[in-house]
């Protein structure tokens, strides 16, 4: 089922699908800082309903050049001279996109550097796991631009960091990077090989059964929406799935057998 990825015709998304299931792709126009143009949203958006259909086991989400991307084309962006209802229908393309991303089942790690700034950012928090290199920096600069988020950072960025800082972000310019990057949330791996690192938790990930990470990929952000009452409803029916899948037995067994790796600090 792999194939159908290999049938995308994509033009500013690079595809690399390797042997065990892991998926890299990678933003392909370094030239704009992998800025997201319309072309390149609605890319994301077949490339991410495929995904879950097509046997991939993880993906590795990159950016071309030196930076991960710089968010919104605004040359684009100025040049077409959109309409309120545009540019609505334009976030709503965004959306889609990384709702796809976030809801779709499918593991997607991000390998972060240079740039990841503004719709760059809101791609990144759709991630499940973001990895940073020391080049990587975080900003959400719509403010100093006379603009306003439309890709989910008022959902995403501000899960990942709370209200008080998403809105020094925006209204300061300020710039996370380095270590209080990730103490502040927007990245759980700071590394000096973003890339390497993200394909060795990709690998990891892949290991997995696809039911189980369909699971934690997307049954965790539906919880996060409902009230406590419906998400305890929905988690234990998830598991009453999962848990009894036959896929699992033989892992259990290897449990209880004590042939399976145990769980050690530093593993």
């Amino acid at each position: 089922m792999a194939k159908d990825v290999g049938a995308l015709n994509l033009e500013r998304i690079a595809l690399d699908l390797h042997d065990d299931g892991v998926l890299v792709a990678t933003l392909n126009r370094p030239e704009k800082r992998n800025a997201l143009d319309a072309q390149t949203v609605d890319e994301l958006v077949e490339l991410f309903v495929t995904i879950p259909r097509a046997g991939v086991r993880s993906v590795v989400l990159a950016g071309a050049g030196d930076h991960f991307c710089a968010g919104l084309d605004l040359v684009e962006h100025h040049k077409e001279d959109r309409s309120p209802a545009e540019f609505m229908h334009l976030c709503l393309r965004w959306h889609e996109a990384f709702n796809k991303m976030e809801y779709g089942g499918v593991p997607v790690i991000a390998a972060l550097k240079g740039a990841v700034v503004g719709g760059g950012l809101e791609l990144a928090s759709s991630a499940h796991i973001r990895v940073m290199d020391e080049s990587t920096y975080f900003a959400l600069p719509e403010g100093t631009r006379g603009l306003f988020t439309g890709g989910g950072a008022t959902i995403r960025v501000q899960q990942l960091v709370g209200k008080a800082r998403m809105i020094d972000m925006m209204l300061t310019g300020r710039v996370y990077k380095g270590a209080e990057a990730v103490e502040v949330g927007l990245a759980q791996y700071r590394v000096e090989d973003s890339m390497a690192r993200a394909m060795e938790l990709a690998r990891r990930a892949a290991e997995n059964l696809p039911l189980t990470n369909f699971a934690i990929c997307s049954a965790i952000s539906h919880v996060g929406n409902m009230s406590a009452l419906d998400a305890s409803y929905a988690e234990s029916v998830v598991a009453g799935i999962v848990n009894t899948q036959p896929d699992a037995r033989g892992r259990l067994e290897a449990f209880a057998n004590k042939t399976a790796a145990r769980v050690r600090p530093g593993s």
